[in-house]
């Protein structure tokens, strides 16, 4: 049933059914198109990150300084429109609604790109485009810098005022109602810039269910887990899944997920029909416990608590997600702040065979030989040996390792040159090729170690009555105002951690084996700007207790190994999921646009934690390996 069938301003209860299109602009571009055939009534998308968020800004601020703001070419994302074109004359047929995020640092833009498509297209009248304002807030930020305002880092701490770099671009995350005004005044396409990545879902479902935005906080923090679990679209149905190797049957088209949201807020997952992946309690939990921070999940709309959240298989494909306690919105939002950070490069080199790690020291000792005092221009240098040649190695290419040097500074000149001439740092690291150890090989695309601008990131938060949230009705040129709630409460920044209560004896379960802990338990892990979250689940009882006994904060920090770097780690648990949370402080070295490790979105701590050994239960091991 499509929305213009039986539905009017929220007066029935048939729940709502919107599905998730985009986590990201990397996603597939048949997904608008293909969803729009589905029995659903709205689709949602989200089409921006942080890292897409600092690139957008900073390519504004360019602009804008040289004075050409009449041009701005490709300041909203620049594949949305591919994905949504094919779909219009569908979404004009069946009266079915979308809201999305792809605006970037040009909202207003996309929009009358979409109504000129519309247009073209002959479909005049029959969509009616909005678009939401108010993330841009850098004016409102440097005007509270002068007041006073610390803009607290909310990861590693520090004041703004005391940052190393001028911002050039702020944007804050905007929430759901202005999505949902824009639906309750007639619009049919609703582009939005930073709104939370939930932020559509909650719109959507605050129009559709007529839900009061001063006092339903259950409900509406329901549709921001609705929201959060299909934000990623694929991430629900089985992409990125820990339990993956039962999926290989339809792997090459994951299917898109569908929200069944109801009226006291309550949903149900199922997926786009005939397509591969699943809908079951691990995909579902896994969605769920990326990019958390802790038992209560913030949004501008809502605060959403954790701990009490469930989850029942009512079918194949089908899982109810139930026992979500809102709380009401808070004051501040968050806002992220870009600026130049200055040049990066890297140079890989090809270690091979026996020795590694004095090969490895042999070459760092060459290159900073040759880079001489310049190494102290660099902000950043770091050398890192990736890899390991097992014993009898089969064939040369698993007996291969990167030795990788990774470069940033300030100072253009150590690593961009404008004319032929090779830079400095690749010379340094080119120069001692034919005195390198044995062994050793560089690549053939060195094009990586030239030098490209990157950003550095400040994630804060900004008082919500300070942002200028509006709707525009293109049809109309009507605009209109979208207040803070005045239920706003101050919370702490930071939320309660703990570790299990009554833990039970390890020894109690058994004889043991020592195996990695992905044997038997599944996970997930993602980031928010440089802080980097994990949560592990299990499938039995009986493994509950052992896991919850087992992952402490003091056993997590020794699995980390060296990787931990000595910051706070906090934890919680969700029980309804047998999951296991850790949020780690300042993990991924600033955030993905500055970071200097491979794994800048913190996606694959959980696959390497997995990997670690710990003791399993030999009963757990009968039950097979995951």
């Amino acid at each position: 049933m499509a929305a213009t069938n039986g539905h009017a301003n929220g007066t029935h209860k048939r729940p709502l059914r919107i599905a998730g299109s985009s986590g990201g602009f990397t996603d597939r571009q048949r997904a608008i198109h293909s969803l729009a055939l589905c029995d659903v009534d709205v689709i949602v998308g989200d089409w921006m990150s942080e890292c897409t968020m600092s690139w957008h800004g900073a390519a504004k601020s360019a602009i804008l300084a040289k004075g050409d703001s009449d041009e701005r070419p490709g300041l909203y994302d620049p594949s949305f429109m591919a994905n949504l074109t094919p779909a219009l004359p569908v979404l004009a047929e069946k009266g079915t609604k979308v809201a999305v995020n792809a605006g970037a640092s040009d909202t207003e833009m996309l929009a009358r790109t979409v109504q000129a498509k519309i247009d073209e297209l002959g479909l005049q009248g029959r969509l009616k485009v909005a678009w939401v304002t108010g993330d841009e807030v850098l004016d409102v930020v440097n005007r509270l810098m002068k007041a006073g305002e610390k803009f607290e880092n909310i990861c590693f701490g520090g004041e703004l005022k005391d940052w190393d770099f001028e911002p050039v671009a702020a944007q804050c995350y905007l929430g759901g109602a202005g999505i949902a005004e824009a639906f309750r005044q007639g619009a049919d396409i609703v582009v939005c810039g930073r709104v939370a990545d939930a932020a559509p879902t909650i719109g959507a479902a605050m129009w559709w269910h007529g839900w009061n935005r001063d006092r339903d906080f259950d409900q509406i923090a329901g549709s921001l887990i609705a929201g959060h679990l299909i934000e990623c679209s694929s991430y629900v149905c089985g992409g990125y899944y820990s339990g993956f190797k039962e999926l290989f049957d339809g792997c090459e088209n994951v299917g898109f997920p569908i929200a069944e949201v109801f009226a006291d807020g309550g949903c149900a997952l199922v997926k786009e029909p005939n397509t591969g992946g699943e809908i079951s309690i691990g995909t579902v939990a896994s969605q769920l416990l990326y990019e958390i921070q802790g038992p209560q999940y913030y949004g501008s709309d809502v605060v959403a608590v954790l701990e009490g959240i469930n989850m029942t298989q009512e079918d194949k494909d089908r899982v109810l997600v139930t026992g979500v306690k809102g709380k009401p919105p808070p004051t501040t939002t968050k806002v992220g702040i870009t600026a130049h950070g200055g040049y990066q490069a890297e140079f890989h080199f090809i270690l091979v065979g026996l020795d590694l790690e004095q090969k490895a020291e042999w070459t760092e000792r060459q290159v900073r030989s040759s880079m001489g005092k310049n190494v102290e221009r660099f902000s950043c240098l770091k050398f890192t040996l990736n890899g390991s040649s097992p014993d009898n190695p089969e064939n040369q290419d698993v007996a291969t390792v990167d030795f990788r040097v990774f470069a940033q500074t300030k100072d253009r000149s150590l690593v961009v040159k404008d004319t032929i001439e090779v830079p400095g740092f690749n010379r340094w690291c080119l120069e001692n090729f034919l005195q390198s150890c044995p062994g050793a090989t560089i690549e053939n695309d060195i094009r990586q170690s030239a030098g490209k601008e990157f950003y550095e990131y400040w994630a804060a938060l900004l008082p919500q009555k300070e942002v200028t949230h509006q709707v525009k009705l293109l049809w109309t040129d009507q605009t209109i105002d979208i207040p803070p709630s005045p239920s706003m409460q101050l919370y702490s920044t930071r939320q309660w951690s703990y570790e299990t209560k009554d833990p039970v004896p390890l020894s109690s379960f058994g004889p043991v084996t020592r195996g990695p802990m992905g044997w038997r338990v599944l996970g997930r892990s993602g980031d928010k700007a440089s802080d980097a979250n994990v949560g592990f689940f299990v499938r039995y009882d009986d493994e509950w207790d052992w896991l919850r006994s087992l992952l402490t904060i003091e056993k997590i920090i020794q699995l980390l190994g060296p990787e931990y770097n000595g910051k706070l780690v906090e934890r919680f648990e969700i029980p309804g999921i047998k999951a296991v949370h850790f949020l780690l402080h300042d993990h991924l070295d600033r955030s993905y646009n500055a970071t200097s490790t491979y794994d800048g979105l913190g996606k694959n701590l959980c696959e390497y934690l997995r990997a670690k050994h710990v003791a399993i239960p030999n009963s757990f091991l009968r039950r097979g390996r995951i």
